[in-house]
């Protein structure tokens, strides 16, 4: 380029690559809506952190909810195919979730449902009558079609559940740390109640973005942890919760 002095052209060629490589660098999805459960990006303003998650502010039929007046019916029963899965476990700085391999899966009136994954809140998202429990377990699970169910298990202070010990052994302490764990298996299974009775009801995800026609069947009877188990779960996540949403007229039902 005539008239241009050598130190300016490569100036000008530095700002162009350095402009270029920015905008060829996008954000992480984490960090293109920033959502989590602090006052700024909690769930009273997920639906204002991005239009995909417009549903958050929006949906009638949203989760959780609160577990009350409920009408018995003769529901399908649920069928759970569960077995020993290797430990993958990975803190994704909103909870600790323990991803699924193999078979597992449920089925429920003929559908089936595989299992992706579960993960914990403390405390608990559902209430029941307006009781809140130290912590809630979801089992998410999605069919053929990519529908979803998920499983909500209640969890109260009590008694040691030796089968949450290999969970509980592993639990990754920083947000975003992976464990895959050799030789160590989980069966999530030996991780429900005893008495698989449920609340079923339609709902949606109850984090970002808060997708609706989630199909949820949430235990009646709590399992218990104790409380150093509670304790060491909130020393790494606490008040992961999103609070209860408006009914919206939505029947809830139970096989009780």
């Amino acid at each position: 380029m005539p008239g241009i002095e050598p130190t300016i052209l490569i100036l000008i060629v530095c700002i162009a690559m350095f402009a270029c490589c920015e905008s060829e660098d996008p954000p992480s999805h984490s960090d293109k809506a920033g959502w989590g459960y602090g006052a700024d990006n909690g769930p009273n303003v997920w639906g204002r952190l991005s239009p995909n998650y417009a549903l958050c502010a929006t949906g009638s039929r949203q989760s959780p909810i609160d577990l009350r007046n409920p009408r018995s019916a003769s529901l399908p029963a649920i069928a759970f195919k569960y077995q020993p899965t290797p430990l993958n476990i990975h803190n994704n700085g909103h909870t600790i979730e323990v991803a699924s391999s193999g078979e597992n899966r449920i089925e429920v009136g003929g559908e089936k449902y595989s299992l992706l994954q579960f993960h914990f809140h403390a405390p608990s998202e559902h209430t029941v009558e307006g009781r809140s429990f130290d912590m809630e377990m979801h089992l998410v699970h999605r069919n053929g079609e990519g529908a979803l169910a998920v499983i909500g298990v209640l969890i109260e202070r009590g008694s040691r559940h030796v089968a949450f010990d290999p969970v509980w052994a592993h639990l990754p302490q920083t947000p975003g740390e992976m464990k895959r764990i050799e030789g160590v298996t989980v069966n999530p299974g030996d991780l429900l109640p005893g008495d698989t009775r449920t609340y079923r009801y339609d709902g949606s995800l109850t984090t970002p973005p808060c997708s609706e026609d989630v199909k949820w069947l949430v235990m009646a009877t709590p399992v218990e942890l104790s409380e150093a188990q509670i304790a060491a779960f909130k020393a790494i996540v606490n008040k992961n919760n999103r609070p209860v949403q408006v009914l919206n007229g939505r029947e809830i039902l139970t096989d009780f």
